[in-house]
């Protein structure tokens, strides 16, 4: 059965949007994705802007989300990791080639709890809780070679027994006020339903827009 298929119609999706659940609708698009997309379903551009006002924007990978928010995972000594220090707010958003969709959001950013940063690098492959101590990531390298060289300086010292957490790698959860769902149509006719809220703690708001 394709994902065109499998997904739900528009007077399903709009039924849906008038429950005033957005992330039970992220959950049923994210499900298809991981059943359509060749790769990283959960693929997410992050936008940041620290204090200069200079947007900023990379590819992250979406780890978990639930009515809180959505979160991500980095190294806080990172270009985005700085932006945030100075502004913490952000944007993301998803788009799945395979389904014609996409998923659009913004509002403030926190830290995630240190039980909740712990939990995560501990589920991480061994070989990349090295690479999370070895990389200073943003920071200018001289050559492919010094790499690998911390690489193997942090694999031998953490030879026996667990790696620890860093202290400037954890999660950081983006607390939606904004969220939008996107359909593509024929003639660019798009379907776009916007969930809206003045600040993380209240109620949705929901209208259509114009594609």
């Amino acid at each position: 059965m394709s994902a065109e298929t499998d997904s739900p119609s528009r007077d399903e999706l709009e039924a849906r949007v008038a429950a005033g659940d957005p992330f039970a609708i992220f959950a049923e698009w994210l499900a298809l994705a991981e059943k359509s997309e060749p790769n990283d379903p959960n693929a997410m551009s992050l936008a940041t802007c620290g204090a200069n006002g200079l947007p900023d924007v990379r590819m992250v990978l979406l780890k978990e989300f639930d009515e809180a928010g959505f979160v991500f995972y980095t190294n806080t000594q990172s270009q985005k990791g700085d932006e945030l220090a100075e502004n913490m707010q952000a944007a993301g958003v998803l788009h799945w080639k395979s389904l014609r969709r996409q998923v659009r959001f913004r509002g403030p950013v926190e830290l995630v709890s240190e039980a909740e940063a712990d939990a995560y690098f501990s589920s991480r492959p061994r070989d990349s809780r090295i690479g999370a101590w070895a990389s200073q990531q943003s920071r200018p390298l001289e050559s492919r070679f010094a790499l690998e060289k911390a690489v193997a300086r942090n694999a031998a010292r953490f030879a026996i027994g667990e790696v620890p957490r860093p202290d400037h790698w954890t999660g950081y959860r983006i607390r939606p006020v904004y969220i939008e769902f996107w359909m593509d149509k024929p003639f660019r006719l798009h379907d776009r339903h916007v969930f809206r809220r003045p600040a993380p703690e209240g109620g949705w708001t929901t209208e259509r827009l114009y594609p």
